[in-house]
């Protein structure tokens, strides 16, 4: 997916979607997960043996790669769902819109598309999805085991100040995390101040912005590109003057859990604990 696809997908996760047909029972449940985060949520409440397909970019655990793909996160394939025979799709509320949930529901078929812009809304999709698969206590101790890593991780850059930050999710056009959303309540959490304090979820920024934003720390959270933080830091004009890029704090993060609001969203907020503040020990 590019990342103004990724950009788009994320704006809209609290704006639009549905679910319908919530009372599914679990028995005979049989699961097509479209989102990356509802597939790792599958797998982490013990309910493997309910998933019969993925979307293409459902890629943890490795054994979900067996499962046959019913296309993309924002695109799926209707028909290809519809092979798979499946009581329940799931997936994260926003990207698809409602033409798939209406189509779905118009064949009995039940369909989760939760909203995930905060901790509180992973917990409840966690538990939604066991209690859609039987998977009730598996729901429950992932949701523990969760809450218990963010807590070390607050725990651990407690007392520390707090950092100014600039998190990227592209380069061009820059993609940011806005305020009010999923990333903004991680940099929060993680011992940060987001310098984007106005505008949308998920803006897109022009240079003067940064400039006058002047951000201490610059995190290039953009899995598609390893080089990002070195092309921010090296390859774009004028960008020397930028307090981040002056002190040499443009950190590269490409642990994907830190943009997966699913079950493991601990070691995301983790991984940005560290680096925002490298003495910490989250």
């Amino acid at each position: 997916m590019s990342v103004r696809a990724l950009v788009v997908a994320f704006a809209v996760l609290a704006a639009t979607g549905c679910s319908r047909n919530e009372t599914s029972t679990a028995k005979g449940t049989r699961v097509v997960s479209l989102s990356p985060s509802t597939t790792e949520a599958m797998f982490a409440i013990g309910a493997v043996k309910e998933m019969v397909g993925r979307s293409r970019y459902c890629d943890h655990p490795p054994e979900v790669l067996a499962l046959p793909q019913v296309g993309g996160y924002v695109d799926p394939s209707f028909e290809a769902i519809l092979a798979l025979a499946p009581t329940l799709v799931v997936g994260a509320r926003g990207p698809t819109g409602t033409a798939l949930t209406d189509k779905l529901a118009e064949r009995s078929i039940a369909t989760y598309f939760p909203k995930a812009e905060s901790l509180a809304e992973i917990r409840t999709m966690i538990e939604g999805l066991g209690a859609k698969t039987g998977h009730v206590e598996g729901a429950r101790a992932v949701v523990a085991k969760m809450d218990a890593r963010v807590a070390e991780v607050e725990e651990s850059v407690k007392g520390l100040p707090k950092v100014r930050v600039l998190l990227v999710f592209g380069v061009e056009p820059l993609s940011v995390a806005g305020p009010k959303s999923f990333p903004d309540e991680m940099i929060a959490r993680a011992g940060g101040a987001n310098v984007v304090t106005e505008g949308g979820a998920y803006p897109m920024l022009g240079f003067e912005r940064v400039l006058a934003l002047d951000p201490d720390v610059i995190v290039a959270a953009i899995m598609s590109e390893p080089r990002a933080a070195e092309r921010i830091a090296k390859d774009k004009p004028g960008w020397s003057g930028v307090r981040a890029v002056k002190e040499g704090h443009v950190v590269p993060l490409t642990d994907e859990t830190i943009l997966r609001p699913g079950p493991r969203i601990g070691e995301g907020l983790a991984a940005l604990a560290r680096a925002l503040h490298p003495e910490a020990k989250p």
